[in-house]
């Protein structure tokens, strides 16, 4: 699918502000650029074939709680509103950064005064052997969850590879399809990078109570086919797991080829600063493929939703003049497993050297909380079971509030509102969901 909003380009054409990418960092962009700029021409071009949609409802779509109408958040004629040209299902395959213009391979070149990079992360997949042929999918894009409803068949069994967020909703989601899903985590819990051990404990616990079968300790090391279709997966120590279907979700990494010969540095995504600017004038980035300022210092990347919108409004500001500076954000997630709520917040997943921790455990239920403090100052938190004071908590962490007098009550249930800075509450609000 290619087509575009308003007129079609020419063979070699101009456009004021370029967006590659139309997810929520792109879509901040041009929202940004439009609230100071109306009349500049603005081009998006991105290779999914769907409108603005939201990534995060991808495990909602699959499990079929969410029609194919509830996955835009912006409505049909956004770009129209916008006064933007957007190019869909369509391919950049370079950026000359010297001459100011991006290559659409037999398209043609696209010039431009300012471009936004917002390519997002695309799924890493390690080399296994029988990993490549029919049979193998990711769960990153939209046409990722069409595809695994269309192919996983009610009954069939399929192993995902990777417990993280990706892998577990994905699970979920087949489950809901009536597929019979087998996790395989080389780590020691799900959501290694975010949960320590009674957290771990307690979701994992609950992902088997929920009827899919969770292997810890272990990776798939081969992929065994016969004739082209997928047979089995054998994970090392040796089990033979029998599947038609394996789901890779080990990971994602920033989507780098368009920096190669541009000048733009990166590292493990694009290095930008406080403007959203790369090393190359008048090129920006913003989303899951920068390496952006972080609360803890230096550059990270952080591939999370929220942040990514905020990178998108303060890139697109800069581009139409305004100066617009970033304020790191940090690590929050805000999920569900098989209805059991859950929120990490910053760094939760082990202690802090020179910190402490608070917690609180139920008592014959799945409910656990977790505070880190360094200096009387929140770094990190987890909550799992029960959340509704998350979002206060999240606030404190983000404004660096001193907690020390009121630190025996952060995991009370009558802890709230009254312990935060009153100029601080009226923006205090629950994480979003990602």
């Amino acid at each position: 699918m290619k087509r575009w909003c308003m007129k079609s380009m020419r063979k070699n054409a101009n456009s004021h502000y370029v967006i590659i990418g139309n997810s929520v960092a792109g879509i901040a962009a041009l929202e940004a650029i439009r609230e100071i700029d109306h009349e500049h021409p603005i081009t998006i071009i991105d290779r999914e074939a769907h409108e603005v949609y939201s990534r995060p409802l991808i495990s909602y779509f699959l499990e079929g709680r969410v029609d194919e109408s509830l996955m835009h958040f912006r409505p049909p004629d956004f770009h129209k509103k916008m006064k933007a040209r957007i190019r869909l299902g369509t391919q950049v395959t370079g950026i000359d950064a010297r001459r100011k213009q991006i290559t659409l391979g037999r398209d043609g070149r696209l010039g431009y005064e300012k471009l936004l990079i917002a390519v997002g992360a695309e799924p890493v997949t390690p080399p296994i052997p029988g990993l490549d042929g029919p049979g193998v999918h990711t769960f990153t894009t939209w046409d990722d969850a069409i595809a695994l409803k269309r192919n996983v068949k009610k009954g069939a069994r399929i192993v995902v590879m990777g417990a993280g967020l990706i892998g577990i909703k994905a699970a979920e989601g087949l489950k809901a399809l009536g597929a019979r899903a087998t996790i395989v985590e080389l780590g020691d819990m799900p959501f290694p990078a975010v949960l320590d051990n009674e957290a771990g404990r307690i979701v994992a616990a609950h992902i088997r109570k929920n009827g899919v079968r969770l292997i810890l300790s272990r990776r798939v090391k081969e992929i065994c086919r016969k004739s082209s279709s997928i047979v089995s997966a054998i994970v090392d120590g040796g089990e033979e797991i029998p599947c038609s279907h394996v789901l890779v979700a080990v990971g994602v990494r920033p989507r780098l080829e368009l920096c190669r010969g541009t000048g733009i540095k990166t590292r493990t995504g694009i290095l930008v600063d406080k403007f959203m600017a790369t090393s190359v004038k008048g090129i920006y980035a913003a989303g899951d493929v920068t390496e952006a300022l972080a609360l803890s210092g230096g550059r990270k990347n952080t591939p999370i939703w929220p942040l990514a919108y905020e990178q998108g409004r303060v890139a697109g500001g800069n581009m139409a003049g305004e100066k617009k500076v970033y304020k790191p954000g940090t690590q929050m997630n805000s999920i569900e497993v098989f209805g059991l709520p859950l929120i990490t917040l910053g760094d939760s997943a082990s202690n802090i050297r020179g910190g402490e921790a608070l917690t609180f455990r139920g008592r014959g239920t799945p409910v656990y909380k977790k505070i880190l403090l360094k200096k009387n100052r929140i770094a990190g938190a987890i909550f799992v079971g029960e959340i509704e004071r998350a979002g206060i908590i999240a606030g404190l962490m983000l404004d660096g509030t001193d907690v020390t007098t009121f630190r025996e009550e952060l995991l009370k249930e009558s802890f709230g509102y009254i312990y935060v800075p009153r100029q601080n509450r009226a923006r205090y609000i629950a994480p979003i969901e990602v």
